[in-house]
């Protein structure tokens, strides 16, 4: 079943820069209302911009989503502006690196308060407004959480990172199932390397020098990739989102083969000059 968005309100965390903002502007563009929220509000004025230039319509709530109430509130005013909400899309985050006996517990936490703890403080409020609300053309609602390939695998100097990703996979999916019988649809994200100021964003937080290990150009994405297939996951729902079949394929020889993902791991962090 192909689902028309026209009309369907959706609220996007993180969507002054990156996946975030390329996302906002692909679902107005189908024709959704679309609520944007990150800290930096200047950002968010430039993306409400461009929605209303495409005839779109755009709600700014500067938002820090590891506050709760700050992120109750911006899901009340999706509500409240729109009449009503279907899709949220957790995509606020930020990366860390380091090793990780050198990161300081405060950092560690605070990746954690806003990768993942962000993520349910915006979708326990939207959830309470889908499931008081009986299905009609659509299901009540759709849940998306943009986690990340690394999700799958903890690579050395992201360690925390990956285990907030990981977070998010493992909770999107028991949450897949336990929401599936009520009507609401959960699908997690899983990008690879995107070129936006993710990656400065990581260098700024990290607590020591190591770079870690730099992602291959293949894969390695604009966010406008991530974006379609967003859209497309809303059009027609699934598990999960993957942008590179090549990057699926070797994660899950990675799981399978741990031994064998420790030692391509080691010889890609000698020729980082980590090791």
């Amino acid at each position: 079943m192909t689902i028309d968005l026209s009309g369907l309100p959706i609220a996007i965390t993180g969507a002054g820069t990156g996946i975030g903002r390329a996302t906002a502007l692909a679902c107005a563009s189908a024709g959704m209302p679309v609520a944007i929220s990150g800290r930096r509000e200047d950002p968010l004025r430039e993306v409400e911009a461009e929605i209303t230039r495409l005839g779109g319509r755009a709600l700014v709530v500067p938002t820090d989503v590891a506050d709760p109430d700050a992120a109750a509130h911006f899901i009340a005013r999706t509500i409240e502006t729109f009449g009503g909400l279907y899709a949220v899309f957790a995509n606020a985050g930020y990366g860390l690196r380091g090793p990780v006996h050198q990161l300081t517990d405060r950092s560690i936490r605070d990746i954690f308060e806003t990768n993942f703890w962000g993520s349910m403080h915006v979708i326990r409020p939207a959830l309470t407004h889908m499931l008081g609300h009986p299905a009609a053309r659509t299901p009540r609602g759709h849940i998306l959480m943009c986690s990340s390939c690394l999700s799958k695998l903890g690579t050395p100097f992201t360690g925390p990172y990956s285990a907030s990703k990981a977070l998010q996979d493992h909770i999107g999916r028991a949450m897949r199932l336990e929401l599936a019988p009520l009507g609401v649809r959960v699908s997690t994200v899983h990008p690879v390397g995107t070129r936006t100021e993710f990656v400065s964003t990581a260098a700024a937080h990290a607590d020591s020098k190591g770079r870690g290990i730099p992602p291959p150009e293949a894969f390695t994405q604009p966010p406008e990739r991530v974006a379609r297939a967003v859209l497309a996951c809303l059009r027609r729902p699934r598990a999960e989102v993957w942008t590179s079949h090549t990057a699926r394929l070797a994660f899950a020889l990675a799981v399978a083969f741990p031994g064998l993902a420790d030692k391509v791991l080691a010889r890609s962090l000698r020729r980082a000059g980590e090791a």
